[in-house]
């Protein structure tokens, strides 16, 4: 009998975040080959009642169990942004921190993209708005039925962790392997050859 050729496919599970400290949203991709595929998405919601401790500490445990369940191999969120209220910003970096205590925890690789570069990868633009981000998510995964918006930003990371994934294995085969690339990177390569 004939030994097959053909090499097996890649196969990687993403999980996006959404990290807030009221909400955080979640949504986990598959990659098999190059295509992407839905897993699960959803949100870890807290009681605005309960003590910011205790809300981080749920966001913690939940996004372990989801870790645990799935068992991704990379965790994909949103860089800090800098906001006019110092209250708010310092929540988010609370919440994100809690998101990359999590990863730390299971020993999972972490990517991080500014909010512009999530809706460039994802929508095409890079000021999309929210219900633009949220119809491309349904779209490119084949999604029925509303997501709300913290599991669309979440799955949104993911997938644009798979595209800048994709580009670099594009790069790496077309001019050799490289650490970091950008998309800037990659113009400045091609316009010397």
């Amino acid at each position: 009998m004939p030994k097959s050729s053909a090499k097996p496919l890649h196969r990687e599970v993403i999980l996006g975040i959404d990290p807030g400290s009221l909400i955080t949203g979640w949504g986990l991709i598959e990659i098999i080959g190059s295509q992407l595929h839905h897993l699960a998405h959803g949100t870890i919601g807290t009681n605005p009642a309960m003590a910011l401790p205790s809300r981080l500490s749920h966001i913690h445990s939940g996004l372990r169990g989801i870790m645990e369940r799935h068992q991704p191999s990379t965790v994909s969120l949103e860089k800090v942004f800098f906001s006019r209220n110092a209250q708010s910003a310092l929540k988010l970096g609370q919440a994100r921190g809690v998101a990359l205590l999590a990863a730390a925890d299971r020993q999972l690789r972490v990517a991080e993209y500014s909010a512009a570069e999530i809706k460039l990868a994802v929508v095409g633009y890079g000021q999309a708005t929210k219900e633009q981000v949220q119809r491309m998510v349904s779209a490119l995964l084949c999604l029925r039925g509303a997501i709300r918006a913290d599991a669309a930003d979440a799955l949104a990371s993911a997938i644009c962790h798979a595209h800048r994934r994709t580009f670099q294995n594009l790069v790496a085969r077309s001019y050799g392997r490289v650490k970091s690339t950008s998309w800037r990177d990659y113009l400045e390569m091609a316009s010397r050859r």
